[in-house]
C-alpha cells in the first residue's frame, strides 16, 4: 500500500495526501476527512524512513532509561508520556538495563532513525556515547541529574547533595554510629554513597565497616539481607541510610524482626519517598525526589525546543526534600539540615 493508492482512492493528488499526513492544517477539512477515511479503510501505514528523508527527521522522541521495572523511572516515564499526549510527537522507549554498552547501542540505533529528539538518563555516558550525543543533529535532554556540561538541556537534581542532607538529618536527630546500605551501584548510587561518606567523615563518625553494598538489583528482601549483614558486622549501628526505599523497607522489617526499637535504638532513612514510606509503621523518613515533574519538564523543554520557542534555563535543578518521619524521630529532633 502506497501513498499513491490512497491518493487515487481519495480523488486527490499524492502531494495532498503527503501534506495531510505532515501538515494537516494546510489541507481543507473536507479533503482531510476523505483522506483519513481512505487511510483507515485501506490500512495504510506511512513509511517512517521516507518521511524522515523528506522532512530531515521523524516525529519520534527517543527516551533511554536504565530500567522499565524500577518505580523511579516508571514515574518519570508517566510524566513524559503525559506531556506527549495530544501532540504530534511519538515517544519510543529504550531500556539500557544499566549497561553503558547497551546505552551506546541504543543511542546509535535512535540516531540512525533521525529522531526529533533524545531524552537520556544521567551524566555518565561512555566516551563513544558522549561523542555521538555531542555531534547529534537532534535536540537532547538529560534527566535524573544535574551537571556542569549538558549536551543540550538538562533537568534533575544533585544526588550528592540529597545524600548529604539525609546524612546530616541523621546526625541532627542524635545518631552517632550511622551505616549505609546500597544495591546496583550505578553512578547515582555512587554519588549518594559519596555524600554519606562526606558528612560522616566531617562529623568524625565514618566507619567503612558500616558500609554494605552489592551490585545486585534492589528488592525489599535484599534490604533485609544487607541490614542483617550490617548488624552482624557492626551490631552497635544506630542508624541506616538506605540507597532507596525498597532497601529501607527491608531494613525496617529486619530491625523489627530483631525486636529493635525504631527510632530510639536505630533510625532508618530511605531515598525517593514512594507512597509506602508514609504509611509504613513507623512511617519511614525518605528523601523526596520529583520524578513525575522531571518527566513532565523534560518533555516540555523538548517540545518547546522543537517548536523553536525559547527554552529559557537549559539546566534545571528540581531539588529534593528530606521528609522526616517517625523512623528517625529520636528525641523529637527532625531537622534535615
Amino acid at each position: 500500500m502506497t501513498i499513491a493508492d490512497v491518493a487515487r482512492e481519495a480523488g486527490v493528488s499524492a502531494m495532498t495526501v503527503s501534506r495531510a499526513l505532515r501538515e494537516p492544517e494546510r489541507v481543507s477539512a473536507k479533503s482531510l476527512e476523505r483522506i483519513r477515511k481512505v487511510i483507515d479503510r485501506l490500512g495504510y501505514v506511512p513509511d517512517p524512513a521516507a518521511r524522515a528523508l523528506a522532512a530531515g527527521r521523524t516525529n519520534v522522541i527517543g527516551v533511554i532509561v536504565p530500567s522499565v521495572t524500577n518505580n523511579v523511572f516508571a514515574d518519570v516515564m508517566s510524566g513524559i508520556y503525559g506531556m506527549a499526549e495530544g501532540t504530534d510527537w511519538q515517544v519510543q522507549l529504550g531500556n539500557s538495563r544499566y549497561s553503558p554498552l547497551e546505552e551506546e547501542r541504543l543511542v546509535r540505533t535512535f540516531l540512525s532513525q533521525r529522531p526529533a529528539g533524545l531524552i537520556v538518563s544521567g551524566i555518565d555516558q561512555s566516551a563513544t556515547t558522549t561523542a555521538m550525543l555531542r555531534q547529534a543533529s537532534c535536540r537532547i535532554v538529560q534527566i535524573m541529574e544535574t551537571g556542569p556540561e549538558p549536551f543540550d538541556m538538562m533537568v534533575g537534581f544533585s544526588h550528592l547533595e540529597a545524600s548529604r542532607a539525609a546524612s546530616r538529618h541523621l546526625l541532627a536527630a542524635g545518631y552517632r554510629r550511622p551505616g549505609f546500605i546500597a544495591a546496583r551501584l550505578d553512578p547515582r548510587t555512587q554519588r549518594r554513597l559519596e555524600g554519606f561518606r562526606d558528612v560522616a567523615r566531617e562529623a568524625g563518625v565514618l566507619d567503612p565497616g558500616r558500609i554494605i553494598t552489592t551490585p545486585r538489583a534492589s528488592t525489599v528482601t535484599l534490604g533485609c539481607e544487607l541490614t542483617a549483614d550490617l548488624l552482624a558486622r557492626a551490631p552497635d549501628t544506630d542508624a541506616i541510610l538506605c540507597n532507596n526505599d525498597d532497601l529501607a523497607l527491608g531494613a525496617l522489617f529486619e530491625c523489627q524482626r530483631r525486636g529493635l526499637d525504631i527510632p530510639r535504638q536505630i533510625g532508618i532513612c530511605g531515598f525517593n519517598d514512594f507512597e509506602m514510606m508514609a504509611v509504613a509503621n513507623p512511617a519511614v523518613t525518605s528523601v523526596r525526589t520529583y520524578r513525575l515533574d522531571m518527566g513532565r519538564k523534560a518533555m516540555a523543554m523538548m517540545i518547546d525546543a522543537l517548536a523553536g520557542r525559547e527554552v529559557g534555563q537549559p539546566s534545571i535543578d528540581l531539588g529534593f526534600e528530606v521528609m522526616a518521619r517517625g523512623s528517625t524521630r529520636r528525641g523529637g529532633a527532625v531537622n534535615p539540615l
